[in-house]
């Protein structure tokens, strides 16, 4: 749920009917933890090419836990959630303050992405590239964190390859493209077919609305952002297209999510059966 101090004159983002998002979010996949916004079941029995569907209830996505409530937290146990992994950059949670809380019982594991230094320059040319093709500025975005996350992605896999009974949640900033990514990549790993890949990451357009006061107020408060309105609102889109064209550039330029895994992680063959095995149910 939105912190209701973040109240902006301005949000610049389209706002859906609020009945279909009160209906969605209250709906599988998503889950509810009071404070954290866009949180999902990824696997949520998706089937796979074998006719196994991935585990249930054991995948999980979103944007910051920062803002967790004392039930939010007890949400999350009931969810058997024991590791978190936080995909944000060091300088990014230093700039908007929004380091994950400790919880008790619960491991925050440290799986950052794409180290940046958030300069106002770069961040005003990555804008201009959203706002003048959104859907070419995406596939660079994506196939850079495909090449340089194997560090934080091999941490997530070990994880479900060594711990088959304990749920995990992955999160960045919004929940929406490292967090999507790395969705996609173990959903495509585990046999699900792109357009449910795809459809599933699409459902952040829903998943961050009630979120878009805190993010507006905080691109408010940089002048950057502000500067660039239209590259921002390309920017937080979640399009279907996107995902498919992302994997499309994932399997033209590595042959196979597989192969991916192990040109940028020390995983073998063995290690992803087990991963398989741990994740899908008849």
């Amino acid at each position: 749920m939105a912190d209701p101090s973040y109240a902006p004159d301005f949000i610049p983002f389209p706002s859906l009917d609020p009945a279909l998002v009160k209906s969605t979010l209250s709906s599988p996949p998503f889950v509810q933890v009071d404070g954290i916004f866009n949180i999902r079941d990824f696997g949520a029995a998706y089937p796979t090419a074998t006719g196994a569907r991935v585990k249930p209830l054991h995948l999980f996505r979103s944007g910051e836990p920062t803002r967790i409530t004392a039930r939010g937290v007890e949400q999350l146990k009931a969810l058997g959630i024991t590791t978190i992994f936080d995909l944000r950059a060091d300088v990014e949670i230093a700039k908007y303050s929004t380091a994950t809380p400790v919880i008790d019982g619960v491991k925050i594991v440290r799986a950052s992405i794409l180290e940046e230094t958030l300069d106002p320059v770069g961040l005003a040319a990555k804008l201009a590239e959203f706002a003048q093709d959104g859907a070419d500025a995406f596939i660079k975005l994506y196939t850079r964190i495909l090449k340089e996350c194997g560090s934080a992605l091999e941490k997530v896999l070990v994880h479900l390859r060594d711990n088959p009974d304990a749920p995990c949640l992955i999160h960045c900033t919004a929940g929406k493209d490292r967090s999507g990514l790395f969705a996609a990549v173990i959903l495509k790993l585990l046999g699900v077919a792109d357009d449910t890949i795809a459809a599933d990451y699409a459902l952040t357009t829903i998943g961050l609305q009630p979120a878009f006061p805190l993010l507006a107020a905080r691109f408010q408060n940089d002048q950057v952002f502000r500067d660039n309105w239209k590259g921002t609102l390309s920017l937080g889109s979640a399009r279907p297209e996107t995902m498919r064209a992302t994997l499309d550039v994932l399997a033209r330029e590595f042959g196979s999510v597989q192969e991916y895994v192990k040109q940028h992680t020390s995983l073998t063959d063995a290690d992803l059966a087990q991963i398989r095995m741990n994740l899908l149910v008849s």
